[in-house]
């Protein structure tokens, strides 16, 4: 496989020891530890197309923050390419990656209609299908500015939708009772038990360490797992795995999605309390130490 042809370095003229292009008063609203983001039009919720995506604010918001125009971004697990619009929003390179080649050549499709003008034009944003492991042999050491994804959930896809989380009139829709997996590839961590998955989760990442310049951050957006009536606090076992592989945490942000939630049904009443964790997911934001 050959590197591929794809630039990294800032073409801004921001300061050295600035990680960004923000402004001081912009700085100060990326402060917030609580993120409420929002789906626009250009976001695709058809879960026919993709079981589990995310707004294209998201990605934007992390781009913003950790990033330089002119740098590169990369997503290890692309899904239909959402990372790799908002990559092309701001002026960045992007590299997005994933097994499905349905989502690579559905990321392609978007990247072709999305608009052109003189911030955006000098930039390239690349779908490759292949496993995230293999993403070295794509990419050179310290040129990664910004590492953002959504990966899989473990196997929480991998079963019946039951729609609990809805109201019961609502229930049985289109989705009932129908299993919405990524796909039956055995390299795909949407099929993999959680010890699995955190296993393979992060012996991925060990491999992108390198690929990113010192202080880079890498960010995360998971959610916990319920599972058999228990709670799995997947963040912390992710904490811990990116910890051991020579990442350093730096921030946990809150997605509060309740604006993102309506028409919910009531469960575990009257006897056991559970939580809707469609309420909020974490924002994991890791870096690349430099020392």
């Amino acid at each position: 496989m050959e590197k591929i042809d794809v630039d990294f370095k800032k073409t801004c003229s921001c300061k050295d020891n600035h990680i960004n292009c923000l402004t001081a008063k912009d700085w100060v609203k990326g402060q917030v530890a609580i993120w409420e983001l929002y789906y626009e039009k250009r976001d695709v919720r058809n879960k026919e197309i993709h079981p589990a995506v995310f707004p294209i604010a998201l990605p934007k918001k992390c781009i913003e923050l950790f990033t330089h125009e002119g740098e590169l971004v990369l997503d290890p697990f692309s899904g239909i390419g959402t990372t790799l619009i908002a990559a092309r929003d701001l002026g960045r390179n992007g590299a997005g990656f994933d097994l499905n080649p349905e989502y690579i050549e559905f990321t392609n499709k978007r990247l072709s209609q999305s608009s052109m003008d003189f911030f955006t034009e000098n930039t390239k944003q690349i779908a490759i299908c292949d496993d995230a492991i293999n993403i070295p042999q794509y990419l050179d050491e310290e040129t990664v500015a910004l590492c953002v994804t959504s990966p899989p959930y473990a196997n929480m896809l991998n079963h019946e939708r039951l729609n609990k989380s809805l109201r019961s009139d609502l229930r049985r829709n289109k989705h009932y009772k129908k299993v919405q997996q990524y796909s039956n590839d055995p390299r795909d961590l949407g099929t993999m038990n959680l010890k699995q998955y955190i296993k393979t989760l992060a012996g991925i990442y060990k491999e992108i360490l390198p690929l990113l310049k010192p202080k880079a951050h890498c960010v995360i957006n998971v959610n916990d797992l319920w599972e058999n009536n228990r709670r799995y606090p997947t963040h912390s076992y992710i904490i811990e795995a990116m910890e051991k592989v020579g990442y350093e945490l730096r921030n946990i942000i809150i997605w509060d999605k309740r604006n993102l939630v309506n028409k919910v049904g009531i469960f575990g009443w009257p006897s056991n309390y559970i939580t809707l964790s469609t309420t909020f997911e974490y924002i994991l934001d890791f870096w690349r130490s430099p020392l």
